[in-house]
């Protein structure tokens, strides 16, 4: 029976990673060895998987170039394909925590970057998102720690910035500004926003807001609300409304404070559709004589999802832009660990079901939930869920949607 389980298995799941919600990785600012912009390194590697769905540079690089354009749920899926083909890099495991961070769920994010360091990663590789992470739980002298270690990465400029904001979280405000100094002095244009996060964390919002008619004259008063209600916020909460854009109570209208500055990591609704068919070797169609000298590459979903355009108007476009995929959902808890010891015990009991089995995490507002998949079609989830239902676990259908943040989960 094992292997009949074994066989369906195989055949129902879909090869490859779900796509996830944009943070620094390790060398985000080096996803590409050329001068080029993300969108553009995204088309490059694009083409590059096309061809080759297993190169494992290809798929990192695309991963940090979907980071650095914002989209955290195509770099989840980039980094866990990679993670597929070597796991035994740290950097997949870096590229995980970087999403986590990207998602506001730091405690999701500090398992991957201790596997990274695990397998070899430099400390400094990955500090600046891990420091990130520290900020957001509360445990700012860490997460300065982590920012100095940045400063002799590739991420350095971000450490800075992020270190100031740190160090004004802590009350420390000639700290704070001494730290930006050195991108001062380079002319770094998010600088005198960066500066003005710092006044208003330590409750000068006036001074903040003439810093910021300053460098953008008449923007003020569109960010006097989100200035003046920095300093009552709790510490981990100041660091997530500077760093991602999330205050405690998801208004929306303070978002738009921070949505260019280069440390920001808003959460993203326009999501790269069809990740998973550009990976998959498909036949592509003659084209007619006339356009048979100009092919067009990347492919032409790719060109627009990349493309440099303004951020999605209505939730009608989001939904329009989003994929919707079919899991199995086999648990859930409020709390992750519980969800990774549930497997482990199911992955122990049945070993040869669950082998080359990934599990995944779904966080919604309705909770998070242990998932398998994703599968090709209701019939294959069906198969599937019977095979559980035999050995004891209860499966339920399970249809994500824009709302759901999924990344793999990390058991190990």
């Amino acid at each position: 029976m094992r292997g009949r389980l074994k066989y369906r298995l195989a055949s129902a799941l879909v090869a490859g990673a779900c796509a996830l919600a944009p943070v620094s990785i390790a060398a985000q600012g080096s996803y590409s060895p050329y001068d080029e912009s993300p969108a553009a390194a995204m088309a490059r590697y694009i083409r590059e998987l096309a061809s080759s769905p297993k190169e494992f540079d290809a798929l990192i690089g695309a991963g940090r170039a979907a980071l650095a354009l914002g989209d955290s749920q195509a770099a989840a899926g980039f980094f866990a394909r990679a993670d597929d083909v070597n796991p035994r890099s740290p950097l997949p495991q870096a590229g995980m925590g970087a999403v986590s961070v990207a998602n506001g769920d730091p405690r999701a994010a500090l398992p991957y970057f201790n596997r990274a360091e695990q397998l070899g990663a430099p400390i400094a590789s990955f500090a600046c998102d891990r420091g990130l992470a520290y900020d957001l739980l509360g445990q700012q002298a860490k997460a300065q720690a982590d920012y100095r270690l940045a400063l002799s990465g590739p991420d350095a400029d971000e450490a800075r910035e992020r270190l100031a904001l740190s160090l004004a979280i802590s009350g420390d405000r000639a700290g704070a500004i001494d730290a930006l100094a050195p991108l001062s002095a380079k002319g770094e244009p998010g600088v005198a926003r960066v500066r003005a996060f710092v006044l208003a964390l330590t409750g000068d919002s006036n001074a903040a807001m003439n810093a910021i008619n300053a460098a953008m004259p008449g923007s003020g008063a569109n960010v006097a609300p989100f200035l003046q209600r920095l300093p009552n916020l709790a510490a981990s909460q100041k660091a997530a409304a500077v760093n991602l854009g999330i205050f405690p109570d998801g208004d929306a209208a303070y978002a738009g404070a921070v949505p260019s500055a280069p440390s920001a990591a808003l959460a993203s609704t326009d999501r790269l559709s069809g990740i998973d068919a550009l990976l998959r070797p498909t036949p592509v169609p003659a084209a007619p004589a006339a356009q048979a000298a100009q092919p067009s590459w990347p492919p032409q979903s790719v060109q627009a999802a990349y493309a440099p355009r303004p951020a999605p108007a209505t939730a009608e476009r989001t939904v329009a832009l989003f994929q919707p995929k079919l899991w199995l959902q086999l648990s859930s808890s409020p709390n992750v660990d519980v969800l990774a010891s549930r497997f482990r015990h199911y992955k122990a009991q049945n070993p040869d079901v669950f082998q080359g089995i990934k599990p995944y995490v779904a966080r919604s507002a309705e909770g998070v939930r242990l998932l398998v998949g994703p599968f090709r079609g209701p019939s294959d989830a069906a198969l599937f869920a019977e095979d559980l239902e035999t050995i004891g676990i209860d499966a339920y259908k399970f249809t994500d949607s824009p709302d759901d943040r999924i990344a793999p989960l990390l058991v190990e």
